[in-house]
């Protein structure tokens, strides 16, 4: 037997075939289309998604040779993005053919903080600030700017709940994204009314929350019938393959690494991707100011989940060096090497220290706002310490730096945290982000934390294939899913006399993220 793991981030669309013991056996990848445009806002089309979607899976397929009729389950994740669906399911546009709303889009920032003011209840369980990176900010933004749009939209749903209805033709909702990005009381199993009433989305409510999920159903839960007909002819597999109850990207890269030592409340998973997310599984709740959470079952069932992270990490770097007047040179270099330029440049540092490298030169690298510990999206990058070269050697100390305030940032939340009773021994990494040994070396130093890579090269693929095992009945419960098919692989331990170095550095920075946000005030 196979399973099939699909993950759809922020450009592509990635499908991986996996046996029962988590090991990959072929991958494929379709990119996918992204618009950006003033005010922070940035669209995709589902049908475009979806088409690539089908077309990973019939690569992976393709590139594995496996029979397809050996796929015993299929889990999808995604990002947390808004799609608008009108009636039986057409896309219904914001602009052109464009239905969803990106994660990353901030058009709803001033809704956001009118949520915020409102103090209501159901805050108190997304680290007491909501972001405009969620749901109901950006449907109240909908309701405001394009009252047409949402009165005639027949489902609003998270990404990854969008994919399960297209596989499966199942309505139900996972507990993961209407938790984690919706507000639904996962621990009490309920939407808030008095919450979407409050807020000015009492419509919302009507039959039983049908348009934002009528049902919620725990992660991996087998849903409809199976692969629909027209599924698996787009896809290429048989028809009622089973279909797993979804999960939001990086919380399906959790599930693929923090099983792998044994204990999922021991390491943090930090997805270290276009943005980075992390994830702490707890036994009991810990509210913690400005983290996301505390989720019940959104990731691990029957464990509590706090979610942090920085709203832009892989596109941060992109961004910092993209200002630097040799970057278009390095970029023609790293494009004659096959490399990306972060891995081009990592490739330049040879064995010179880092810390020597970037002595004077700090870098907040918050390009889209502080998602947490501070919970402040009006935040932006901070530089110090610039000089007057302009050659590659500038190039890679900003490189570095910048990976070093991502790790400082890492490090605030991990101590906040920690400070209210969700402590981590180590961090399990996963994302294209991380896969340089010299990324998770740096995370390692500026955390004090070791820095677990996985076993497999894809550990988000491998969560969501992990669905379509408990989907499939492969596995009773997540625990032993994640015990049977994730394994640790490669550690990074911290240089403790580095991490002395790099406090000091801590401290600078912390005080830039303080001259940041009064010049924003």
């Amino acid at each position: 037997m196979h399973l099939i793991g699909i993950d759809v981030g922020t450009g592509s669309a990635r499908a991986g075939v996996f046996d029962l013991r988590g090991a990959l056996k072929g991958t494929s990848v379709q990119e996918i289309a992204l618009w950006k445009g003033q005010g922070n806002r940035v669209e995709q089309s589902s049908d475009d998604i979806w088409r690539a979607v089908c077309g990973a899976v019939r690569g992976a397929v393709e590139a594995s040779g496996i029979d397809p009729a050996t796929v015993g389950g299929i889990g999808f994740d995604a990002t947390c993005s808004l799609v608008i669906l009108g009636a039986g399911g057409v896309p219904l546009p914001v602009a052109q053919d464009r239905n969803i709303i990106v994660w990353m889009d901030h058009r709803a920032t001033g809704q956001a903080e009118r949520i915020n003011a409102s103090g209501h209840r159901v805050l108190d369980y997304v680290g007491g600030i909501i972001s405009p990176e969620m749901e109901t900010p950006k449907l109240l933004w909908l309701k405001e700017n394009m009252p047409e749009i949402y009165a005639q939209a027949w489902q609003f749903m998270d990404l990854t709940d969008f994919l399960t209805w297209r596989a499966s033709g199942d309505l139900a909702r996972s507990i993961c994204t209407v938790t984690c990005k919706w507000t639904y009381l996962g621990h009490e199993n309920r939407w808030d009314a008095s919450y979407f009433e409050q807020i000015g989305l009492a419509d919302l409510c009507a039959d039983g929350f049908d348009r934002i999920g009528r049902r919620v159903v725990p992660v991996g839960t087998a849903l409809g019938q199976g692969l629909t007909a027209a599924a698996a002819r787009e896809m290429g597999l048989p028809e009622g393959i089973p279909v797993g109850a979804g999960l939001i990207d990086a919380h399906a890269g959790g599930l693929g690494t923090v099983g792998g030592a044994g204990d999922p409340t021991a390491d943090l998973a930090y997805v270290f991707g276009t943005s980075s997310c992390t994830m702490t599984t707890t036994r009991d709740p810990a509210f913690v100011p400005g983290v996301w959470g505390p989720y019940y079952s959104a990731m691990v069932p029957g464990m509590w989940l706090n979610e942090g992270g920085q709203s832009a990490a892989g596109a941060a770097v992109d961004q910092l060096l993209d200002h630097h007047p040799y970057a278009p040179e390095a970029h023609r270099q790293a494009a004659a090497c096959g490399q990306s330029l972060p891995a081009w440049l990592a490739a330049q540092l040879g064995d010179r220290p880092v810390l020597d490298l970037v002595a004077g030169l700090h870098v907040v690298p918050e390009v889209l706002g502080n998602r947490a510990p501070h919970a402040n999206p009006h935040r932006r990058a901070t530089v110090m310490g610039i000089g007057m070269d302009r050659g590659l050697e500038s190039l890679l100390a900003l490189y570095l730096a910048t990976l070093c305030g991502l790790g400082y940032g890492l490090r605030q939340i991990i101590e906040a945290q920690d400070a209210l009773g969700a402590k981590v021994e180590r961090i399990a990494i996963s994302g294209g982000a991380g896969r340089h040994p010299l990324v998770r070396q740096i995370l390692a130093d500026t955390t004090g934390k070791p820095v677990i890579a996985p076993e497999t090269e894809e550990p988000v693929l491998l969560g969501a294939a992990m669905l379509g095992a408990l989907a499939g009945g492969v596995h009773a419960d997540a625990e032993t899913v994640m015990q049977s098919m994730s394994r640790s692989g490669s550690v990074n331990q911290p240089d403790m006399e580095a991490f002395a170095r790099h406090t000091a550095r801590f401290g600078v920075f912390t005080r830039l993220q303080d001259i940041g946000s009064a010049a924003t005030a």
